[in-house]
């Protein structure tokens, strides 16, 4: 098995203990752009792919990398370093794609590397100091401290405009 087939395991194994919890506590997926920390709720995340060439489409924003057939599926790649105002990423070979089911549409977000599945309980999370100049603020859900480090909690849904995500219900599948 090799590490993300590993990785993709525990993501499954931990939501079905989520599942069973009783809410006084989440799991996340921790996540690295650079230098910095985010994670997102494990329920979310659908699996967690190597980097993979997108096919780019016309008149996207920037931080849209193009879309990748996931099975069938037309899955739009965001670029989270781009969205955050902090470069543009050139993908490698130790780049992933967390792909995260939204309702009824699916994305895929390009990190540099996953980190970690963290549990935190709800009273551990700190609310986002409030800073009108800092465009990230919009997408936090708020901030919690692992290890010594802060990590944000990202909101995906408000990460991107979802108009430019289509619907992945099984109808909208493609031959």
């Amino acid at each position: 098995m090799t590490t993300q087939d590993e990785t993709n395991t525990k993501i499954a194994a931990s939501a079905k203990e989520i599942d069973a919890a009783d809410g006084a506590t989440k799991q996340y997926i921790s996540f690295n752009v650079g230098t910095e920390i985010y994670a997102i709720e494990i329920t979310m995340v659908r699996e967690i792919k190597g980097w993979i060439p997108t096919t780019s489409l016309p008149n996207s924003p920037d931080y849209m990398r193009g879309v990748i057939n996931l099975r069938g599926v037309i899955v739009p790649v965001f670029d989270l370093r781009t969205r955050f105002r902090r470069g543009h990423t050139e993908p490698g070979k130790n780049h992933v794609v967390i792909i995260v089911r939204l309702d009824t549409r699916t994305i895929g977000i390009l990190v540099d590397a996953v980190s970690d599945i963290l549990t935190i309980a709800k009273e551990e999370i700190l609310a986002v100091p409030d800073q009108d100049t800092n465009p990230e603020n919009a997408f936090m859900a708020g901030l919690v401290s692992v290890d010594e480090k802060m990590v944000a909690i990202v909101k995906p849904a408000l990460l991107f405009d979802m108009n430019l995500v289509p619907d992945t219900t099984p109808e909208t599948k493609v031959a």
